[in-house]
């Protein structure tokens, strides 16, 4: 037996090695497509694959179904019920009073046997105003949790935009990486021909062949950048993480007016930070009205009809049933100051909420002070590298020419391709800061770009 699975085993794993490398070829012959991915369409994925956002719109259905129950209790509450007892003595009557009355003298005093139906009601009048705060309170917390969900979308947009964002600028600095390594080893092979021709200095060729292998890593970072970006953007959106994605925009600069002013005022009015703990206060001031509930009046009502005999099949006749109704009034006199503390840690949770709405007040002035001076520095750093490109380029196409004229240093060609690399990295690094300077501000004022 164990010959002969030496003998098949040998053929399993040839048989496996072919399956494995048909499968690797067919892959490397018809590679997946891109995925073509707009910033649209990765913030529409964002919002319904983020799971913090899917967390929150359970959050709004609970707060829902809470307003349906702060409702109901002002709501009568309505029992039907049945109940069989056995009882070893009862009171008996003699039998002219039974005589004496439509009922049956047994429904005041039981049966033996005793079968009971009844219908009952009651209904809290007044609590105290508790029930009318807890509603209240309850429509109000519903709004906290729609604001809250808003934030959570406009979290999972600032996300997509720093992901779509970041892979444009990956691609670009693979473009620039890999523009000014193909210049370098044109350029290389330039100066070993001048060099066999006796033009040129072995300094000059050792100089522009170090720099060729300088060039390489700035490439193969890009590269693993580009590939890192998409796999958070690919977990972000939804899809598996070595999807390719191929971006439907290019990295490009569009200049907003800055008005600090008109920020701030949008922000105060649209920021759902602000407005939750706005709301906030309006909670903790229903708070404070559910705890003061418990020191005034509570008053209920209560209603009963009901049948009772000792016979199953002879229960429902007007001789078996009967009715009462009452209402009842408490007044709270003293509870060991157990209200005073609700009050005061009541009143305490609202001067928290004071405060925290003032802190973050303070907190989204700052974040759009912020905002605002990463987009003009930004702005500053795009203005002055956008014309410096094509002059780097320029100077790049005069500085290779003079030296193959003989009038200038192969070290001034190797500077002025430092020089363009730097100034089109130095472009893309700020239109991708202008972009998330602009994310930023957009997310403090609650402002979508859906």
């Amino acid at each position: 037996m164990i010959g002969m699975l030496k003998n098949v085993a040998p053929g399993i794993l040839l048989l496996c090695s072919v399956v494995l490398l048909s499968v690797r070829d067919a892959y490397a012959a018809d590679p997946p497509s891109p995925f073509a991915l707009s910033l649209s369409k990765a913030i529409e994925l964002a919002y319904k694959n983020n799971k913090d956002i899917q967390i929150q719109e359970r959050e709004v259905r609970i707060a829902k179904s809470n307003i349906l129950g702060a409702v109901s209790q002002m709501l009568p509450q309505v029992n039907l019920g049945g109940a069989f007892t056995h009882n070893d003595a009862v009171l008996s009557f003699p039998g002219e009073a039974a005589e004496s009355t439509n009922k049956d003298p047994g429904l005041f005093t039981g049966y033996k046997n005793n079968f009971n139906t009844a219908l009952s009601a009651n209904e809290s009048v007044f609590n105290g105003g508790g029930n009318i705060a807890n509603l209240k309170q309850s429509q109000v917390n519903l709004k906290v949790q729609e604001q809250t969900l808003r934030a959570r979308k406009l979290d999972a947009e600032f996300d997509a935009r720093r992901l779509y964002y970041g892979l444009l600028l990956a691609f670009e600095t693979e473009r620039i990486a890999g523009n000014i390594l193909g210049q370098a080893q044109v350029h290389y092979h330039d100066v070993e021909n001048k060099f066999s021709q006796g033009t040129s200095s072995r300094f000059d060729l050792l100089q522009s062949g170090v720099y060729v292998s300088l060039q390489t890593p700035p490439l193969v970072k890009s590269q693993k950048d580009i590939e890192l970006i998409m796999a958070e953007l690919n977990k972000l959106i939804g899809l598996k993480v070595y999807n390719k994605i191929q971006p439907q925009e290019k990295l490009s600069y569009f200049p907003i007016t800055i008005k600090e002013d008109e920020f701030l005022g949008e922000a105060a009015l649209n920021s759902p930070q602000m407005i939750v703990k706005s709301l906030g206060i309006d909670v903790e001031k229903w708070g404070i009205e559910i705890a003061r509930s418990y020191r005034r009046p509570q008053v209920t009502a209560d209603f009963d009809w009901y049948y009772q005999s000792d016979n199953l099949g002879d229960m429902f006749n007007p001789r078996h049933n009967n009715w009462y109704a009452g209402a009842a009034v408490t007044i709270p006199i003293f509870d060991g100051f157990s209200t005073k503390a609700k009050v005061d840690a009541a009143k305490s949770k609202y001067a928290q909420a004071v405060l925290k709405k003032e802190d973050i007040t303070d907190q989204i002035a700052v974040d759009i002070r912020r905002a605002c001076l990463d987009l003009r520095q930004a702005e500053t750093v795009i203005l002055s590298q956008r014309d410096s490109v094509v002059q780097a380029q320029d100077a790049l196409s005069i500085s290779i020419i003079s030296y193959d004229n003989g009038v200038d240093t192969n070290l001034n060609v190797l500077d002025s391709m430092v020089a363009l690399s730097q100034v089109e990295q130095n472009l893309a690094s700020g239109i991708y800061d202008y972009q998330m300077a602009q994310a930023a501000l957009d997310r403090t004022m609650g402002r979508s770009v859906k």
